[in-house]
């Protein structure tokens, strides 16, 4: 009788094992508690994919809120392969896992779907995403305004700014993006961190070297505000296995500007309800912001100015790093993020276009209107005359104009780095926290941090200025001698400073100077490095690379002190033009603008251009249209256009060879008509004859370069003539400053060898990488290589631009000696033999006499 318990009993617990393997196998709750927090990830078998509305970004919405005491519900994707994931294990279930602050959302990563043989289970119908359930569209907002974006080091902080409007500060909102990393990057020690508002939305483990992962965070419901709202991406990084200074260098973390963007449920997140959405305009998903002119009046004379005048107002509105203008007569066919169309004219010229609101038959219209074919909202610029569409920009723009005399105190950044980059134009002392510096601990091998100022279009302390940053900072014992603590100036090493002692130390307000050779007009960038090195990481033992305890400090009572520097312009100085707009940006009257030609591309060209000048400027600059060279005079003017429409003697007196008009050509048409070169002995019998001595010569001038920051343009009395330029044949865009034909005025060459190269060139030209390399006197751009050139200034004149001082005129002749070592050495000389003949003079008439 025993024995029927036990069969029993035997069966009972076949049976249940037999059930248990019909579930798959999950190791979610060994690895949650066995170390950091993991989501688990089913995968279920296919499914029919669900209809996708236009416009669904590839992460679903939000499901509604759970009630008030239940678990909230992670957001999921939808696709053929995979399903929503379960919720996770409450916390009684999972006691040693700690509680999520209210405000840090746990991050739901997703990776590309793996192909595997899932074990049989019940078909579960598809989910429908609650923008389909509920009616709602989503909108998509990119975010990263560059066209590649990464986190690099072992800490690594990245803040801009993003413009929001009312009726998507009001709307649900999630913030996807995707990433990838370094494979040596240890997923147990990094953490990306994202902040809103300076308040963390949420966390996610570094673990995606395999490929990229998308991760998607709810944003808490009232913390996108509108107006302006601050993004920062922060990285913390630790090597896998290496803990040398090298090993950073290898650590990095890319962000796919493509798949990162702010999605918005509900149709009125769409909706531009003032002019005042201009600023919201962003980026598409190459970090770019394109703005349509639809213009069927473009041809007619006297609409040149006033659109010109409104790119710029947009322009500066929006405040994005890569904006590109373009006019066309029609509709264009594309519209989505990053891209704005702007259609004006009047009434009647705009019946085959839109149709016009009956008030713009009376009075001058600017507002935003609803596309009947795209649904987009559309700014509409209208009037019943062209005088009447003027006064419409001016609504538009007047809330940008300054007066050229009026004095900024930041360069406008935020819309790609935030915070403002002051201006400094005088003594200034400025803390860290003033420069978005922020008090930070760190625990590694090399830490570094970033900040921006910016000095006038007149800066001129590049041979003999010093500023000081007021170091305070902290490092523990176990930093050994030998660490260092670096200045960088953009991209160029100003100042290091050893750490020789030991058993740590504070540094309160340690002073170390930074030359200023390295500063230019307009945005400066600095950066802080510091290089630590420990008994601990020569042994590096495992589980070094992830110690937590913090070894270095940076306060944000640091402070960067700026002394006073001489002021002066100079001509010719593309330097100016690209950091602040220079000479234009000061003129007091309308600006002579030479357009020999009025087509699309060349007006095209012309609004990036100034669009682009008028953001570094501050304000928009007016222009006036110049017929011909002649009518221009002796005044700061603009020169666009194909190099075949620039007037030869404007070439000339920029030193630009006058032959160019009919020898720079496209590079298809050049590469057509190039012969092989003719390559003979005697070409390389002179070549070999004064090579030895070339190199030589050459070997010299490094060497004083390298131990005497001397060169030979240093040792003359009087500056060389300019040289006759002529453009390579790679070259497909030039821009060329000089003096006028008198020498009063500054001009500025901007040329293509066809009106479509100068298009593309000036659109590549303005980027935020290219730009600032815009400098010398002649800047040049190849579209085949993306290789931005310039060619120094050799000779220049000096233009005044303060009023008289004795201070002011003391360091300018401070800088001018230190440049030119011959007349200090010279005027040294003369002045010592003049102290030496008065000297004698004197001893001769004083004292007894025999």
């Amino acid at each position: 009788m025993k024995t029927i318990p036990s069969i029993a009993g035997f069966l009972l617990f076949a049976s249940a094992v037999a059930y248990a393997q019909i579930a798959p196998f999950d190791m979610s709750r060994e690895r949650e508690q066995g170390g950091g927090p993991m989501i688990p990830r089913l995968t279920l078998p296919s499914a029919p994919a669900p209809a996708v509305v236009p416009q669904m970004p590839a992460e679903s919405p939000a499901p509604a809120p759970a009630p008030s005491g239940a678990p909230p519900t992670p957001p999921f994707s939808m696709g053929s392969t995979s399903r929503p994931a379960s919720a996770p294990p409450s916390a009684e279930a999972a006691p040693a896992k700690p509680a999520s602050p209210p405000t840090q959302l746990q991050p739901l990563r997703e990776r590309a779907a793996e192909p595997v043989n899932p074990a049989p289970a019940p078909p579960v119908p598809p989910v429908r995403p609650s923008s389909q359930r509920t009616g709602a569209a989503a909108l998509q907002r990119y975010v990263i305004p560059f066209a590649k974006f990464g986190l690099d080091g072992e800490y690594d902080r990245k803040s801009w700014s993003i413009y929001i409007t009312p009726e998507q500060a009001a709307a649900p909102a999630k913030l996807n993006f995707s990433y990838q990393n370094a494979v040596v990057v240890a997923p147990e020690a990094s953490q990306l961190t994202v902040l809103l508002n300076d308040r963390i939305v949420g966390q996610q483990p570094i673990a995606s070297s395999d490929s990229p992962s998308n991760v998607s965070f709810e944003v808490p419901v009232g913390l996108l505000q509108p107006g302006a709202n601050l993004l920062t991406f922060e990285a913390t990084q630790r090597h896998r296995t290496d803990c040398t200074v090298q090993s950073t260098y290898e650590l990095w973390t890319d962000i796919d500007p493509a798949k990162t963007y702010l999605s918005f449920i509900g149709q009125e997140a769409a909706r531009f309800s003032s002019t005042d959405a201009i600023r919201a305009i962003g980026v598409d998903e190459t970090g770019r912001t394109r703005i349509n002119f639809v213009v069927p009046a473009l041809a007619q004379p006297g609409t040149t100015k006033p659109l010109l005048r409104l790119a710029q107002g947009l322009a500066i509105l929006s405040g994005m790093p890569n904006e590109t203008f373009s006019f066309t007569p029609d509709m264009p066919p594309q519209s989505g993020a990053g891209r704005m169309t702007v259609v004006v004219g009047t009434p009647s010229e705009l019946q085959t276009v839109i149709a016009t609101p009956p008030a713009a038959q009376a009075a001058p219209l600017a507002s935003f209107v609803t596309d009947p074919k795209s649904g987009g909202p559309v700014l509409l610029v209208s009037g019943p005359s062209w005088p009447a569409i003027s006064s419409a920009i001016d609504t538009v723009v007047s809330t940008t104009d300054r007066p050229a005399t009026a004095i900024r105190d930041a360069l406008a950044t935020q819309r790609w780095s935030a915070p403002d980059a002051p201006l400094v134009l005088s003594a200034t002392n400025l803390t860290f926290a003033q420069l978005g510096v922020r008090t930070a601990e760190f625990s590694g091998r090399r830490f570094r941090t970033n900040f921006n100022i910016a000095v006038p279009s007149d800066f001129y302390a590049n041979a003999y200025g010093e500023a000081t940053v007021l170091l305070d900072a902290a490092y523990t014992q176990n930093v050994l001698p030998g660490s260092h603590i670096d200045i960088y100036v953009n991209g160029n090493i100003a100042s290091t400073v050893p750490i020789s002692s030991t058993g740590g130390g504070i540094f309160r307000h340690l002073p170390i100077r930074v030359t200023m050779r390295h500063f230019k007009p307009g945005l400066n960038s600095l950066s802080l490095e510091a290089i630590l090195m420990t008994k601990e990481d020569e042994v590096c033992v495992p589980g070094t690379t992830a110690d937590a305890a913090p070894r270095f400090a940076l306060f944000d009572t640091s402070e960067l002190h700026i002394p006073d520097f001489a002021r002066i312009g100079q001509r010719p100085n593309l330097a100016g033009l690209s950091g602040t707009g220079y000479p234009y940006n000061r003129a007091v009257q309308p600006t002579p603008l030479f357009i020999d030609r009025i087509d699309s591309d060349t007006l095209s060209a012309t609004a990036t251009l100034l669009g682009r000048m008028a953001v570094v400027a501050g304000r928009p600059i007016e222009v006036e249209p110049a017929a011909t060279a002649g009518a221009i005079g002796e005044r700061d003017a603009i020169f666009i256009g194909s190099i075949s429409q620039m007037p030869p003697a404007v070439l000339a007196q920029l030193n630009i060879a006058p032959t160019i008009p009919a020898t720079w050509r496209p590079s298809e048409t050049a590469q057509s008509n190039q012969t092989e070169p003719s390559v003979t002995f005697d070409d390389w019998r002179s070549k070999v004859r004064g090579g030895v001595w070339r190199g030589q010569i050459t070997s010299f001038q490094e060497w004083l370069r390298r131990n005497f920051d001397i060169s030979l343009s240093s040792l003359q009395f009087v500056p060389g003539s300019e040289e006759v330029f002529t453009p390579r044949k790679t070259d497909s865009f030039l821009i060329a400053q000089g003096k006028s034909a008198a020498g009063g005025s500054s001009w500025t060459i901007v040329t293509a060898p066809s009106a479509e190269d100068l298009r593309e060139g000036v659109e590549a030209i303005t980027t935020h990488v290219n730009w600032p390399q815009v400098a010398g006197r002649i800047t040049t751009f190849s579209g085949k290589t993306g290789k931005v050139e310039s060619v120094p200034i050799g000779r220049f004149d000096f233009v005044a631009s303060q009023p008289w001082s004795l201070s002011n005129y003391r360091l300018i002749a401070a800088n001018w000696l230190s440049t030119n070592i011959l007349s200090y050495a010279f005027l040294l000389v003369v002045l010592s033999l003049l102290i030496g003949v008065t000297t004698a003079s004197m001893l001769s008439r004083l004292g007894r006499r025999e």
